[in-house]
């Protein structure tokens, strides 16, 4: 197993720091800036709907509407989308799940390019479209599938976490109080994160059970490649419950990581041999508990890696006893 620890998270988007603005002109001999809704995620992925300026879109279940997104957590009448000359608004419109802009829950809020909007199980981009390029899959429309595609509605919702980083992954599940269990593939890795009405109770990695729930949702966040996949809620019981909302996970992973990346010099190699130094000069009586117990995974494990999974202590923890008991000369690495 390969926790990867070490590599930093993909930057965070966020509305404050999206391009503006959503319609432009150059002057007035160039064309206006044209925008489409690309679908990142969900059973319509890979589809676009052009943003035509001066137009009006209400997206919703119902099949005589401008964009049928035909699932049951789509109400009939979901949202309205304006495209004015300067702006894209997008207005929810009363829907039972609710619409979603950049992982905030909104009745009305102004679009702008890279921003992500969460309808149902559909997550969309404002992305540029280039109109002269050969044009994309489109959106397909209820009338054009009819029951077929109620049949994939029991789909997972799935996606690309080089396109959508985990952490904007997970604060869009945890505002729409989603539930399901998150997988994530990555470089022969998978990770898993359970979720219950928005909140994680549990997380795995490559189905070890002895790498607490925790320690496994901070490892996973530091993954930037891969796929995920939204799986249906599992009903039994896991080992080891927790109950942690998706906010204090993301500011503590991100704590972790970046503490972990500012000693990583001083870090041994996951696959490194930990040995006790011969002839052992320091003190054992010098040591404290702590550093007692991480000395005596390190000789009843070998491996860095080994030690990490069996500790009690967070992989910062543990990494920095492990870099502590390596200068002071108890440990030594091959």
């Amino acid at each position: 197993m390969n926790p990867r620890i070490y590599t930093r998270l993909a930057k965070r988007s966020s509305l404050r720091n999206a391009p503006s603005p959503s319609f432009e002109m150059e002057n007035h001999a160039q064309p206006v800036r044209l925008l489409a809704l690309r679908f990142i995620s969900g059973k319509y992925q890979g589809g676009e709907f052009p943003l035509s300026e001066n137009k009006e879109i209400i997206v919703g279940r119902s099949s005589d509407l401008d964009m049928v997104l035909v699932e049951d957590m789509v109400s009939r009448r979901h949202a309205r989308i304006v495209c004015g000359t300067q702006q894209i608004v997008i207005e929810d419109l009363g829907s039972t799940n609710g619409t979603f802009v950049n992982g905030e829950k909104i009745k009305r809020a102004t679009l702008k390019e890279g921003d992500r909007v969460l309808i149902g199980t559909s997550i969309l981009k404002v992305v540029a479209t280039d109109p002269f390029a050969p044009s994309g899959p489109k959106l397909p429309r209820a009338s054009e599938t009819g029951s077929a595609q109620r049949a994939t509605q029991a789909r997972t919702m799935s996606g690309s976490i080089d396109e959508i980083p985990l952490p904007d992954l997970l604060q869009l599940f945890g505002t729409s109080k989603k539930s399901g269990v998150l997988v994530v593939r990555s470089e022969g890795d998978v990770g898993k994160i359970y979720m219950r009405k928005g909140m994680v109770y549990f997380a795995s990695i490559n189905d070890v059970e002895d790498i607490p729930a925790l320690k496994s949702i901070y490892r996973v966040l530091t993954w930037d490649h891969g796929s995920f996949d939204l799986e249906p809620p599992e009903d039994r019981a896991m080992p080891g419950e927790i109950n942690a909302g998706v906010t204090e996970i993301l500011m503590e992973g991100l704590r972790q990581i970046d503490e972990l990346n500012a000693i990583r010099h001083r870090i041994p190699d996951l696959d490194a041999h930990l040995e006790v130094a011969v002839p052992l000069r320091p003190a054992l009586r010098d040591l404290g508990p702590v550093e007692l117990d991480v000395l005596q995974l390190a000789i009843n494990h070998g491996v860095f890696s080994a030690v990490l999974n069996k500790s009690s202590l967070t992989d910062l923890e543990t990494a920095q006893m492990v870099a502590r008991l390596v200068q002071s000369g108890y440990l030594r690495t091959e």
